[in-house]
């Protein structure tokens, strides 16, 4: 079958796309490739490999009975997924598609190795601007971070951040975790889903927003993230149904596997990758037996850890590289995919989360991966949340997405270099094409500090991380309101426990 493909955007639609004042999300990436086409190989041989021969266990009976019908099979109560079953969905699945935001400007293109950078990392603590301490997050928490997730340019996606821990029970967190971040912000929204049950109501309150099961399915602004697999090689039965649930009701799913290199996977980088991708493509294959046009995400992420501890060590130039070639490897069989960078070690907005970050999130993006998760605001080995990283962080991404832009050869102006030098002023501070290309060939800082040292002096020595502290001060203080529209909001108040006052 003839698989899907977009086509790539023109230097100079780029340049028009920044010109606009978007985030210039899309641009591609796909330089940075650590791996040879011999060790792409071989990792993708291993991983088709683990399936067909040791397969997965503790699949539940739902999954067995529709791998078998389609051509899998049972040895030693694991289920096996041969390589030409694999190969032929792999193949006849889309090689890219669009991850829809609520308004068009936030749509993204995963086709080819074009890049989108966001946040995620569903962690239990927040730090506590006032107090410099960390507290358990709250459901006010997460539809804070998400309004200023939704000012900040250079964040193209809003992966659910935080855990709301006042929440009861698993219904009453995955509807108002829906609702916070749908309420807050038009950008795409990644969220998860506890089992089967609680995914459908996720669905549901979709269909509502969208104005019909129809009309969201033609342009779904929400995707869930399902880790299905337990490593090494064991399904998790309650997000096999989610997998189920998504594939049924059109929703979009990340297909995650967060496995810890050197304890749930063997400690040798290639063969970690084999066996992320093996599990990752597992919960794709059923996915896509349910329903072949199923939008599904490869999201193969072995995670280092510190082997002297066991705590996990996101920030390390390992974690970097191994992520980079875990993209590589996913986009090598055309499968949109998404990875983890930005998981810094660093317990503060500090220059180690600043170079943890930026080495993780550069190499990502880099490498092509379609969506980088967890690229802004995560601390403490993605335990924690800093709103002020998200505004300092957001000048970083800019940083990274400016790098991605290609060369232009075609427009090189030689002519206009003999000219300014024998003719005219000797610079090119007032060339036309210097006007016209200073605001959309650079990206310029919100944070940073650009400025001479005298005016830095008189301005009394700004520190970014209060200026950045004002900035979430600035947004939140704004009277929140809802983005859904309210007789939608009312509708929806009547059917589900909706917990979140805005």
């Amino acid at each position: 079958m003839t698989r899907r493909t977009g086509r790539r955007p023109s230097a100079a639609q780029l340049r028009r796309d920044a010109s606009k004042g978007s985030a210039a999300g899309g641009i591609e990436g796909g330089r940075f490739q650590p791996l040879s086409k011999q060790q792409t190989t071989e990792i993708i041989d291993s991983a088709y490999g683990l399936l067909e021969n040791t397969g997965l266990s503790e699949a539940p009976d739902f999954v067995t009975e529709r791998v078998c019908d389609a051509g899998g099979r049972i040895h030693q109560n694991r289920l096996l997924f041969p390589r030409e079953l694999v190969e032929a969905l792999i193949h006849q699945a889309p090689s890219g598609f669009t991850l829809y935001g609520r308004q068009e400007i936030h749509d993204l293109d995963l086709s080819g190795h074009r890049v989108h950078l966001g946040t995620g990392g569903a962690a239990p603590m927040i730090l506590d601007a006032e107090t410099g301490q960390y507290r358990r997050s709250t459901l006010k928490d997460l539809y804070e971070a998400a309004r200023l997730v939704d000012s900040l340019q250079h964040i193209h996606f809003l992966s659910r951040p935080l855990v709301a821990g006042d929440m009861p029970d698993e219904l009453a967190l995955d509807v108002n975790t829906a609702y916070a971040c749908l309420a807050a912000t038009t950008k795409h929204v990644a969220t998860s889903a506890s089992n089967g049950s609680t995914a459908q109501q996720v669905a549901n309150l979709c269909f509502e927003v969208a104005g019909a099961a129809e009309l969201f399915q033609q342009r779904p602004f929400l995707s869930l993230n399902v880790n299905h697999v337990v490593p090494p090689m064991r399904m998790s039965e309650d997000a096999m149904e989610v997998l189920q649930v998504a594939a049924e009701n059109g929703l979009p799913a990340h297909c995650n596997v967060f496995a810890q290199v050197g304890a749930s996977t063997p400690v040798n980088f290639a063969a970690a990758i084999a066996q992320t991708l093996a599990e990752a493509l597992a919960g794709m294959v059923f996915s896509w037996i349910i329903n072949p046009e199923a939008k599904v995400i490869c999201g193969p992420k072995p995670m280092i850890v510190d082997l002297r501890t066991g705590a996990m060590s996101g920030g390390g130039g390992e974690q970097a590289v191994v992520m980079a070639a875990a993209a590589q490897v996913a986009r090598s069989l055309g499968l949109p995919n998404v990875s983890i960078a930005g998981a810094s070690d660093s317990k503060t907005p500090d220059i180690q989360s600043g170079a943890e970050k930026a080495l993780a999130v550069t190499l990502a993006a880099q490498a092509g991966s379609n969506l980088v998760t967890q690229a802004c605001g995560m601390h403490a080995g993605l335990m924690g949340v800093s709103l002020e990283s998200y505004v300092l962080d957001n000048d970083m991404l800019g940083s990274v997405m400016s790098s991605l832009q290609p060369f232009d050869t075609d427009d090189m102006q030689m002519e206009a270099v003999h000219v300014a030098v024998t003719e005219g002023d000797g610079h090119f501070l007032g060339d036309e094409a210097t006007l016209e290309r200073m605001n959309s060939d650079f990206v310029y800082p919100e944070i940073a500090n650009r400025t001479d040292f005298q005016t830095w002096q008189e301005q009394n020595q700004p520190q970014q991380i209060d200026i950045a502290r004002d900035e979430v001060n600035k947004v939140l203080a704004k009277d929140p309101v809802s983005l859904i529209p309210p007789e939608v909001d009312q509708q929806i108040r009547t059917k589900f426990d909706i917990r979140l006052e805005c």
